[in-house]
Order: C-alpha cells, then structure tokens, then sequence
C-alpha cells in the first residue's frame, strides 16, 4: 500500500515546479523539457507516450478555455509526488482541484497522471 506526506509546494523537485509553471504560461515548448523522450502522460481517459506525443498534448490540452490555475497542495509517495492544482474558468463546471501525479526518472518527468 502506498503511503504519502502531505508537504509544501515549494519541495516538489526543481523539476516538476518548472513543469507547472510552463504548464500555466502555456509555453509547451519549456514544458516538455521536464520529461524523458519516452514519458506517458495521462489525462481525462487519454494517453500520450513520447515526446511528439506529449508536446502535442500540452500545445493543444485546455486551450479551448480561459482559467487561472495555483497549485494549491503537493504530497511525497512511495515513488510519485503530487501537485495539487486549483483551476477556475470557463469550462465546464468552472471550477475543479486536479492532482498532477508524477514519477521521475533521473530527475525528470517518466509518467504523469491528470485526475480529479
């Protein structure tokens, strides 16, 4: 069973903090620099494997919409950390907490899930 700690947002790795913050700016192009080539990504029941793939999910993932995001909790597991991001906008629901759960791999981003 996997346990985790709840910790402060500024001691998730250097690496996952640069992710999100080129991940609000929308600026994909610094964000797939956080993961390795063959990172699977995980979002609303859809995967993207590999860089190609992931770029183009986060060139085009949410775009459609106007929100603000702030990370609002983080925790440290067996193996994953975990952002926890407040968003509010124009989707639908206007509103929802979304955990970003991570796996690294040699210091960069090896699989990332996107659930509420």
């Amino acid at each position: 069973m996997s346990t985790s700690t709840t910790i402060d947002p500024t001691q998730l790795p250097v690496t996952i903090r640069a992710f999100l913050a080129a991940h609000v700016a929308r600026e994909a192009d610094a964000a797939i620099r956080a993961f390795t080539p063959d990172a699977v990504v995980t979002d609303d029941g859809r995967t993207f494997r590999g860089t190609e793939e992931v770029l183009d999910f986060l060139r085009r993932g949410g775009g459609e919409f106007t929100y603000t995001s702030e990370v609002v909790g983080a925790e440290r597991g067996d193996g994953h950390w975990v952002a926890v991001v407040h968003l509010e906008g124009d989707f639908p629901g206007g509103v929802v907490d979304l955990r970003y759960r991570f796996v690294l791999a040699d210091d960069l981003v090896a699989q990332l899930v996107i659930a509420p």
